[in-house]
């Protein structure tokens, strides 16, 4: 009698039930998901096909695809974009090695300046740059009394000054990112790559660049999506002249009241978004 009690298969619980219960425990995530996230895009996409008389229509994309301006609209945020992200990764990737070898109290501190900023909005950091960078600014200012310039430089309402800006605003997230990797990574692997006879270059480019491009894919993904659809940095250092498809949607929903070449407008700058993370989810993918 207790050997057949013992033999007696223990009952499990079954299958769809377990999947019941985990999707109750997901469903209201879900749900949010959805709600805040899903459902806006969709009333975007739906906004940009719609046609103010009724029924569906591509003309927004058509407008806005096949005019030659809102092409160089398109570009200008590229543009921006792909500077931005250049510089700074290039300003990015020592810093972070610096970061990442500082010791003591001066990680300490550099750490303080990089996460500092971070606590002031955009729309403050970019008024400051004005202040540097305007005929009376900071910088034209000590200029002239160091005798290097007699007149103010212009400054505000360049290019340059739209890139300095929008470099200097997004640079921490471009530092964290490889500076995690960075922190993590093995000293010994360069070590022995150096032993075995590779050179200084050979070392960085097979062995430091390939360890570390995770951090950069991430670090490139969050400062070219942030650049490209910056609307205040462009808006106060360098303003109507160069109109990028945030400062294009902002009029098209405030001023001149289209909200389908806006939605449109959205659409395209959030497919250009999507673009970048597939594109970065591919390049971060471990060779099997």
């Amino acid at each position: 009698m207790t050997d057949a009690v013992l033999s007696a298969p223990v009952a499990t619980p079954a299958p769809d039930r377990e999947r019941l219960a985990a999707f109750g425990f997901v469903a209201p995530s879900l749900l949010i998901t959805a709600l805040v996230f899903v459902l806006p895009l969709a009333l975007l996409l739906g906004v940009s096909v719609l046609d103010p008389k009724g029924g569906v229509t591509s003309a927004h994309y058509a407008r806005l695809l096949g005019t030659p301006y809102y092409l160089g609209v398109i570009w200008n945020s590229l543009r921006l974009g792909l500077l931005t992200t250049l510089i700074a990764f290039l300003v990015s990737y020592p810093a972070a090695f610096a970061l990442a070898r500082a010791r003591g109290p001066l990680r300490s501190i550099l750490l303080a300046t990089l996460f500092l900023p971070l606590a002031a909005s955009v729309i403050v950091k970019a008024f400051a740059w004005t202040i540097l960078l305007r005929s009376d600014g900071l910088i034209n200012t000590v200029l002239i009394a160091a005798g290097i310039i007699e007149d103010p430089i212009r400054m505000i309402f360049t290019q340059t000054a739209l890139i300095v800006g929008a470099v200097n605003i997004f640079l921490p997230f471009m530092v964290l990112p490889i500076y995690t990797v960075v922190a993590q990574l093995d000293s010994r692997y360069a070590e022995a790559a150096a032993t075995l006879g590779a050179s200084p270059l050979v070392v960085f480019f097979r062995v430091i660049l390939p360890l570390t491009l995770p951090g950069i894919v991430a670090g490139v993904a969050l400062v070219f999506s942030l650049s490209v659809s910056a609307y205040v940095v462009p808006t106060l250092l360098i303003g109507a002249k160069y109109p990028t498809l945030a400062t294009t949607i902002a009029k098209a929903y405030l001023l001149a009241r289209e909200p389908g070449f806006g939605a449109a407008a959205g659409v395209v700058l959030l497919a250009i978004a999507i673009i970048v993370v597939a594109l970065s989810a591919l390049l971060s993918r471990e060779p099997k």
